[in-house]
């Protein structure tokens, strides 16, 4: 299949013709590739970005084993929206968007490139059938530290274009998840896509404790075999589970960058387990690659 005809009719998604312009962009800074994984990635506290711990090491091995992207786009729980806005800006700040933590935190850059040509293809991507672009491009925000604390430990080097995708968080579950999934060609367009958030995020409930309390545990477990059954429906709707999905996902600014990693899933792809513990009671780091089969 020729690149354009690839770029204007992957899986029927794109809607309007792309102009010359800026197809010759996109060609030259994400040319076709092999397929790319699919992250989650349970974030927990921003000092992860620059502690030494097994969640960090984690993901610096995760960095070393991936298949080196072109580009990566992060959907992170640190933006919400009202509507969708996908990051267009060249060369993005790290945003600080947290308190009460030492200045060495404060401190950390993260000078990854952006990805103005991502951030197009996306807006392209998800084009509706009438013409209007159901993701608008943003030339303003930068990267925040759902996205930087666990690129810095991943790719320390921020010699990767980075781009974000916000969450409108006055959709449901289903829009999502829907969104992710018009989102597939971009995996052989060499964009690594991730998710960061955390499956269970309550941090009114956090204490001083190892580990995690009994409902916390029960849902996250509830939530990892429902991942391995490929049971997405479940997913969605998790209040399904109860009192300890309540406790779990009091808001779903968390839980719902999962939803974009599991909208890509494809029925080949390897699932993958990291980070496969709860912290200070009521935060699940359980993090997950989809490989390509």
């Amino acid at each position: 299949m020729k690149r354009r005809q690839f770029l204007q009719g992957a899986l029927g998604l794109c809607c309007a013709p792309l102009s010359g312009s800026l197809f010759a962009q996109i060609t030259e800074a994400l040319p076709k590739t092999d397929t790319l994984p699919v992250v989650f990635l349970g974030h927990g506290t921003p000092m992860n970005a620059i502690e030494d711990n097994p969640y960090s090491r984690a993901w610096q091995a995760m960095g070393q084993e991936l298949p080196r992207p072109a580009a990566i786009l992060c959907i992170s729980a640190h933006w919400l929206s009202r509507g969708s806005f996908v990051g267009a800006v060249r060369t993005p700040e790290t945003i600080h968007d947290f308190g009460g933590f030492p200045q060495a935190l404060f401190d950390v850059q993260y000078p990854a490139p952006g990805s103005p040509e991502g951030a197009e293809l996306v807006q392209t991507l998800t084009r509706q059938e009438s013409g209007k672009d159901r993701v608008k491009l943003d030339h303003e925000r930068g990267l925040d530290h759902g996205t930087w604390s666990v690129l810095r430990q991943m790719y320390p080097d921020a010699d990767i274009p980075v781009f974000q995708l916000s969450i409108d968080y006055h959709r449901p579950m289903a829009y999502h998840y829907e969104l992710a999934q018009q989102l597939s060609a971009l995996r052989e367009r060499g964009v690594l896509i991730i998710g960061s958030g955390n499956i269970v995020h309550n941090l009114r409930a956090v204490q001083a404790v190892e580990g995690g309390y009994d409902w916390a545990v029960a849902f996250d477990e509830q939530i990892k075999q429902k991942l391995v059954d490929g049971d997405h429906q479940s997913i969605l709707n998790y209040q399904w589970y109860g009192k300890a999905a309540e406790l779990s996902v009091p808001t779903p600014d968390h839980y719902i960058p999962m939803l974009y990693s599991i909208g890509l899933q494809r029925s080949s792809d390897e699932l993958s387990f990291y980070n496969e513990s709860l912290t200070r009671g009521a935060i699940s780091m359980r993090s997950f690659v989809l490989s390509p089969g």
